[in-house]
């Protein structure tokens, strides 16, 4: 397949890339400098021009907390920029993959959230991803919105990194131990992305590596299998405030993936693992 992948030097763009090349797809990495999304002109223009069967959204605005202050320019990226590339790629017959997030639901439930549960973002950065898919469900005749949560990997910075970091250079660290969710690997989801494109299964999909943990658990996780040994303190979120909220539940149920008799994602301990053997 040809393919287009935005956001192509974000962490999970970089992985997108590396590995649909490796499965032998005529990959088009676009990074901002290429490709600015909230440009309508240059998204019709490059995508008229490269013609791809299928574009991976990954561009996004990410910074959760500066989106609280930066409402307009969350929402050019997210919604717009997303609109922008739905109705250039519905001008050349292109399938849609949007990558979302836990944030488009509120993160009180005490179950695990499916796809199709209603949405209540309590944050800009939510709302805005939550626009974003309303722009590709109503835009697009072919789309998948794939949410996922909690990603790290080897490109840019992520909780796992800052971990290794802290857990190398400080003799005691304080997690919080209330919010609860699944760790994602950007190299087990783009393996899932991979295999969704090629499919006419369309619609909303949570991904995320299986089973969950808090953020406690996690870095306790990264440390042991680390050899690193700094004191690991619980906390709670209060304790951390922050000028978005945090979601306490993250946890998404993979329905969509079971019901489309697709391939789930491994459990995140062993994605992890697989990780830091091949950081360390």
């Amino acid at each position: 397949m040809k393919v287009l992948v935005t956001g192509a030097n974000g962490q999970l763009g970089q992985d997108v890339v590396r590995i649909f090349n490796q499965l032998g797809h005529e990959v088009y990495g676009l990074s901002r400098d290429r490709l600015d999304i909230t440009n309508q002109e240059q998204c019709n223009s490059v995508i008229f021009d490269l013609q791809p069967d299928a574009v991976i959204h990954c561009a996004a605005y990410t910074a959760v907390d500066a989106a609280e202050m930066e409402e307009d320019t969350a929402y050019l990226v997210n919604a717009v920029g997303s609109r922008n590339i739905v109705v250039a790629a519905e001008k050349v017959g292109a399938k849609v993959c949007y990558i979302s997030t836990d944030y488009v639901f509120d993160g009180h439930s005490n179950e695990a959230y499916r796809e199709y549960d209603n949405t209540d973002p309590q944050t800009v950065y939510g709302k805005s991803k939550r626009a974003g898919e309303q722009l590709v469900q109503t835009l697009s005749s072919r789309y998948y919105i794939v949410r996922t949560s909690w990603v790290y990997g080897s490109h840019g910075n992520n909780f796992v990194k800052t971990m290794l970091k802290l857990g190398a250079e400080k003799p005691s660290l304080q997690v919080v131990n209330d919010q609860l969710g699944s760790p994602t690997y950007t190299v087990d989801l783009a393996y899932f992305l991979e295999e969704l494109i090629q499919t006419e299964r369309y619609g909303v999909y949570h991904a995320s590596n299986t089973e969950t943990c808090s953020w406690f658990e996690f870095a306790q996780a990264i440390f042991d299998y680390a050899g690193l040994k700094p004191e690991l303190l619980p906390c709670t979120t209060e304790q951390f405030p922050r000028p978005a909220p945090r979601p306490k539940n993250s946890i998404m149920e993979h329905l969509s993936i079971r019901t489309n008799g697709l391939r789930d994602l491994r459990p995140w301990k062993e994605a992890l693992q697989d990780f830091i053997k091949n950081e360390i």
